[in-house]
């Protein structure tokens, strides 16, 4: 199994059950902090203007986007999560796409965004570095002269961690306990694997699990990838999530 249909299924078999309740918060709460977070990173009250939310989830993203007055066009390999936001966003202006978000290519006809998002932990599901490069390119293709891309992702490029600082609790409640594993594999890539304990009807408890690998992506070269392919670095900050917002020069060749 490749790893993009590895991830696809470890969303929609196993995850996307959960994948709100890991948060631990209200959607609106969180739909809430990433209007404020957006507006941080320069995306401005876009009335008429038009953004792409690649990897977008069950749609924190979207529907913040939305909620500044963008149309949204929403894109995820999960099928479940995006029934999810279609039934959140009813007809606010959200068009989701059941799609591997590195063709974004084949259905959009050059520039057309103001704004494109990629964030969460979407960027190191991607199976090869390569395939992050070529999705830069393709996403400075979609953007209109000016228009912003803003990029969050997990930092799993430091040091690797060692012995039981690699299990990690993401959430726990009386009924449920996530908890996550990571082995490194090499320089390049992690195996993630995903443990859930349910509680069952009887009192008891059940183990569901699941695998899937990510890239290890460091900062510089993601920034210097982006560079490459055309934007400037507006901002950028590291930590836990690597944040970077860019923008498309005016005038690049072929406007």
């Amino acid at each position: 199994m490749s790893n993009l249909n590895a991830v696809r299924e470890h969303y929609d078999e196993f995850l996307a059950e959960y994948y709100d309740w890991m948060f631990g918060t209200p959607v609106q709460a969180i739909v809430e902090e990433q209007k404020v977070a957006l507006q941080a990173a320069g995306v401005k009250s876009g009335l008429g203007g038009r953004a792409v939310d690649l990897g977008c989830g069950s749609g924190f993203q979207s529907l913040a986007l939305r909620e500044l007055g963008y149309e949204v066009l929403a894109i995820d390999t999960s099928e479940k999560l995006l029934t999810r936001l279609a039934d959140r966003a009813g007809n606010r202006g959200i068009s989701t796409r059941l799609a591997d978000i590195r063709g974004l290519d084949e259905f959009v006809d050059g520039p057309t965004f103001d704004v494109a998002v990629c964030m969460g932990d979407t960027l190191p599901h991607l199976p090869q570095r390569q395939d992050v490069s070529r999705l830069f390119d393709s996403i400075v293709r979609a953007l209109k002269p000016g228009g912003r891309f803003v990029l969050s992702y997990r930092d799993l490029a430091r040091s690797a961690l060692t012995g039981s600082d690699r299990f990690i609790l993401v959430r726990g409640d009386a009924e449920r306990v996530m908890t996550c594993f990571l082995e490194y594999r090499d320089s390049e890539t992690v195996t993630v694997t995903d443990l859930i304990h349910v509680r069952n009807e009887g009192g008891g408890w059940g183990l569901r699990k699941s695998s899937y690998t990510k890239l290890r992506l460091d900062l510089g070269w993601v920034r210097a990838q982006l560079q490459r392919s055309g934007f400037t670095i507006a901002e950028e900050r590291s930590g836990r999530m690597c944040t970077i917002v860019a923008a498309k020069p005016w005038g690049m060749p072929g406007e």
